[in-house]
């Protein structure tokens, strides 16, 4: 059964870096497209990043770019956002997905609608 398990949220001061972690069993993430989502409380879900299966190319949501790394580890079977330089907007909960038979594309990494397995999610919050 596959599982995906987010870790590393918590809460920090602006400013502030924070590192999350998705592991997988059941699955060998190197061979997918996975992409970090985040979600505030009476919002839609939004595409953070994603790192695609094919060639390990990499797209970020405009509020993040610069200031977020994903990367992934294969021989951990972990994919990693490295947040840095955090801002209040970006409290929400942190979920990573897996696209089981995509490539990634700028037009369409972002769409929740294309992912087919969730973590559960890790809180993310920035506050003074």
């Amino acid at each position: 059964q596959v599982q995906l398990v987010e870790s590393g949220g918590g809460l920090v001061q602006p400013g502030s870096s924070l590192r999350l972690s998705c592991a997988a069993s059941a699955l060998s993430l190197s061979s997918y497209t996975i992409t970090w989502f985040r979600q505030v409380p009476g919002k839609v879900r939004e595409g953070v990043s994603c790192i695609s299966r094919v060639d390990g190319v990499t797209y970020y949501a405009d509020s993040v770019k610069g200031r977020f790394t994903i990367s992934r580890d294969n021989a951990k079977n972990t994919v990693y956002l490295q947040m840095n330089n955090l801002e209040p907007g970006d409290t929400a909960l942190y979920y990573c997905a897996v696209d089981q038979f995509r490539d990634a594309s700028n037009t369409r990494w972002y769409d929740p609608v294309n992912y087919d397995y969730w973590g559960q999610g890790t809180q993310v919050t920035v506050s003074s």
